[in-house]
C-alpha cells in the first residue's frame, strides 16, 4: 500500500483548501447580486450559509496542511485562490473573466506568493492581555474608519475595494488571534484564552459580512485578491512588529518582499481598473440610447381634421376642439414644409352684416351734438339703426 507523504498531502491540501475559498468567493458574489442589498439579507438565504461552510471548509483544511507541511509552502499555495475563482466563476455561472483580470489575478497571486514564501519562521509567540485590548482596539478603530469611508464613496468598484480591506483587515487579525490561543493551548492555560476566542469569533463575523457586502455590484475578481492579498499582509505586519518575525536572507530578503509586495499591489490596481472600464463601457452605451422622440404628426392630423368638418357638423364643437388644439403651439415637421392655414369655405360664409360703422359719427357726435356734412344726410335717407348687406360675388 502507497502512502501519500506529508509535504505531498499538505499540498493537495492547500490546493483543495484554496478551491474552497474560491467556491465560497462565487457563491457570496452571486448572493451579493441577486439580494435585495440589504446588510443582514444574506442571512435569510441558505445559499448564502452554503458559502459560509464552503469558507469554513477552506479555514480547516488550510490549518490542516499546515499540520502537515512547512509555512513557506502552504501559505503561498493558498494565494491560488484568485486564479481557481477566475475559471470557476466563467464554469459555473457563466461569467468570462477578460485579459486585464487574468493580468491582474496573476500579478496578484506571484505578488503575494512571493511575499508569504520570504516570510520567515520565528518562534511561537502570543499576545498578552494588554497587547490584545490594543490591537482589537486598533483594529476594531481601522475597520470602523473604513466603512464610514465606504459610505461616502460614488463608484461601486472602490467601494467594494475598501470594505474588502476592511474585511481582510478583519481576518488577518482573527489569524493573529487563532496563533495566539493555540501558543495557549499548547502552553496548558486554555480558561485564560477566552477573550482571544471571542475575539476570533468577532473579527471572522465581521470579516465574513464585510466580504459579502463588498461583492454587491463590484463583481468577483477585485473585492476577492484585495481580501486575499490584505488578509496574510496584516498577518504578516503583526508579526514583523509585534512577534519579532523577519523575512528571510536578510536584507535582501526584505526588498525581494518589497518587490513582491508592489507586483501584488499592481495585480490589485489592474482588477480594480479592469472592473472601472467596465463601468464606463455600460454607461457609454447607456447614454447613447436616445429618447423617443414625440409624435409630431398627431397634433397637426388632428387639427387639419378640425378645420376640415363638414358644412352640416356642429360648427361649435369644432371651433371648441380647434381652440383645444391651438391652444400650444405644434412643432413643425420639416423646415420647408409648413402647414397650410385653415379657411373657412365660402358656403359657410353666408351673409355678412354690417352695423353702423364709426364713421357715421365725428367726435362732436360723441360729445352730444349732431354731426354736419354728407354722412349726416346719408344718415337721414335711412331708417336710424339700418343694416347694410354685403353678399358675396359667388353667391349672387
Amino acid at each position: 500500500m502507497v502512502y501519500m507523504s506529508s509535504l505531498a498531502l499538505s499540498v493537495l491540501l492547500s490546493l483543495v483548501s484554496a478551491v474552497a475559498y474560491a467556491a465560497g468567493a462565487i457563491v457570496q458574489e452571486r448572493v451579493a447580486t441577486t439580494g435585495d442589498g440589504s446588510s443582514l439579507a444574506p442571512l435569510r438565504n441558505r445559499v448564502w450559509w452554503a458559502a459560509v461552510a464552503l469558507n469554513g471548509g477552506g479555514a480547516v483544511l488550510h490549518v490542516v496542511a499546515l499540520a502537515y507541511g512547512p509555512l513557506s509552502l502552504v501559505q503561498p499555495l493558498g494565494a491560488l485562490t484568485i486564479v481557481f475563482a477566475l475559471p470557476m466563476a466563467a464554469l459555473f455561472v457563466r461569467r468570462r473573466a477578460g485579459a486585464t483580470a487574468w493580468r491582474g489575478a496573476i500579478m496578484a497571486t506571484v505578488g503575494l506568493a512571493g511575499l508569504l514564501a520570504l516570510t520567515g519562521n520565528a518562534e511561537s509567540h502570543s499576545l498578552n492581555g494588554s497587547d490584545q485590548l490594543m490591537v482589537a482596539g486598533v483594529t476594531l478603530g481601522a475597520i470602523a474608519l473604513l466603512a464610514l469611508v465606504s459610505t461616502g464613496v460614488r463608484r461601486p468598484v472602490v467601494r467594494s475595494v475598501v470594505l474588502a480591506g476592511a474585511a481582510g483587515i478583519a481576518f488577518g487579525i482573527a489569524s493573529v488571534f487563532v496563533k495566539t490561543v493555540a501558543v495557549g493551548w499548547a502552553s496548558g492555560a486554555v480558561a485564560a484564552q477566552l477573550p482571544a476566542l471571542l475575539a476570533i469569533a468577532g473579527f471572522a463575523a465581521a470579516g465574513l459580512l464585510l466580504s459579502q457586502a463588498a461583492y454587491r455590484g463590484a463583481g468577483l475578481t477585485a473585492p476577492l485578491a484585495t481580501v486575499t492579498v490584505v488578509n496574510p499582509v496584516i498577518a504578516a505586519i503583526v508579526g514583523i512588529t509585534m512577534f519579532g518575525e523577519q523575512f528571510r536572507h536578510g536584507t535582501a530578503g526584505t526588498v525581494l518582499a518589497s518587490a513582491c509586495a508592489v507586483v501584488a499591489a499592481g495585480g490589485l490596481i489592474l482588477l480594480t481598473s479592469e472592473r472601472l472600464g467596465a463601468e464606463q463601457r455600460a454607461a457609454r452605451a447607456a447614454g447613447t440610447a436616445l429618447p423617443a422622440a414625440p409624435a409630431v404628426g398627431a397634433a397637426a392630423k388632428e387639427a387639419t381634421a378640425v378645420g376640415t368638418k363638414a358644412p352640416g357638423e356642429d360648427a361649435g364643437a369644432g371651433a371648441s376642439a380647434g381652440a383645444e388644439v391651438f391652444a400650444e403651439p405644434v412643432p413643425e415637421a420639416s423646415a420647408t414644409a409648413r402647414p397650410l392655414p385653415v379657411l373657412m369655405p365660402l358656403d359657410r360664409l353666408g351673409r355678412v352684416e354690417f352695423g353702423p360703422g364709426p364713421s357715421s359719427y365725428d367726435s362732436a357726435e360723441r360729445r352730444g351734438r349732431p354731426a354736419a356734412g354728407p354722412a349726416a344726410s346719408e344718415d337721414a335717407d335711412g331708417p336710424p339703426g339700418g343694416v347694410q348687406t354685403l353678399t358675396p360675388p359667388a353667391l349672387r
